[in-house]
């Protein structure tokens, strides 16, 4: 089949098990922080998992690709959009159960990491504050171990109930934390695992210290990370804690370069922004400039953590794609 039938024929498989909840070209750029680039040609926002099935079984008669979407924070989808089905799960897994009697709390793949980190500390338990700066997903976090602030998803991952979309099992299956394969944001996770739910073991701790721990965290980022349309950092540092990616760009003066309508932020060189109805394509561009006037200068071939999506060709240097 070529791109256009399978898209076609995997509407027909999903439109006749999902009916209204199968949606076509839904814009793409208001589910990431970057916000820009084009649709997505098929779209479904999960209720069950049933949804998740149908979704599996177009996948297999049709070869259709399939993106699952959590927040967006390190995403960049081309101006021409998406050729397959997205999939959202925020519907289908965003509660959070805590047990006031047990430090083990029940995330679903589609909570926001602030959330969890200021519901957690809410309750009186203590270990997730660091997430309340990450504008990502229990899933995505989990798929690649996000961190910050001195800690990550491994320090207190339990084990994770994942659906995998290229399985013919409509059932979840539970990966221990020591199956995933954690490592500096990366997983051995693959792009059809979807994460439903998460077990973190936090432990008990004071309310008070907790939030003012997260009220530490916000001022520390919004005085040294530029808001706006960005997806944080993005090029990986090539030699952690020596040499920081964030410092190259900056000793090559590049703060405030700008590419058509994306620059390197003029308040964090390793952040590049978007701008109001800018493009995809610019931020490539500033993306792909930057890191070779980086390589011509220094010499490093810096990674990028940026996953490009619906690009007729991926990264070289995708830190994703290299960081087994």
């Amino acid at each position: 089949m070529t791109g256009r039938e399978q898209i076609e024929r995997a509407g027909e498989l999903l439109a006749s098990r999902l009916g209204r909840r199968l949606q076509r070209d839904v814009a793409l750029a208001p589910m990431t922080t970057y916000r820009v680039g084009g649709p997505a040609a098929l779209f479904v926002d999960a209720a069950e998992l049933a949804d998740l099935a149908a979704i599996a079984e177009a996948r297999a008669a049709t070869g259709v690709p399939v993106l699952v979407v959590g927040r967006g924070s390190n995403m960049l989808v081309a101006d021409t959009g998406f050729a397959g089905v997205a999939v959202s799960v925020a519907q289908l897994a965003g509660d959070i159960t805590i047990d006031p009697a047990s430090p083990v709390v029940v995330a679903g793949g589609g909570v926001a990491l602030p959330v969890a980190a200021r519901r957690t500390a809410a309750a009186g338990l203590t270990g997730f504050e660091w997430a309340v700066g990450v504008p990502g997903s229990i899933g995505g976090a989990v798929r690649m171990n996000a961190g910050g602030h001195g800690s990550d998803m491994a320090a207190c991952l339990v084990d994770v109930d994942v659906f995998d979309l290229a399985a013919g099992s409509a059932e979840l299956t539970t990966l221990p934390v020591a199956a995933l394969g954690l490592r500096f944001r990366a997983s051995s996770l693959a792009p059809a695992h979807v994460v439903i739910r998460a077990r973190l073991a936090l432990a008990t701790g004071d309310r008070g210290r907790s939030e003012a721990e997260i009220a530490d965290i916000v001022r520390w980022r919004r005085e040294h990370q530029p808001g706006g349309q960005n997806c944080g950092s993005v090029f990986v540092n090539p030699v952690p804690g020596a040499v920081t990616a964030g410092a190259l760009i900056d000793s090559l003066g590049l703060r405030g370069t700008r590419f058509g309508t994306a620059w390197v932020s003029e308040k964090h060189a390793n952040f590049i922004q978007a701008g109001e109805g800018g493009t995809a394509a610019d931020v490539r561009r500033t993306i792909e400039a930057v890191r070779a006037q980086v390589a011509d200068a220094t010499g490093y071939h810096l990674r990028s953590e940026v996953r490009l999506v619906g690009f007729d060709d991926t990264d070289p240097l995708s830190f994703e794609e290299h960081a087994a």
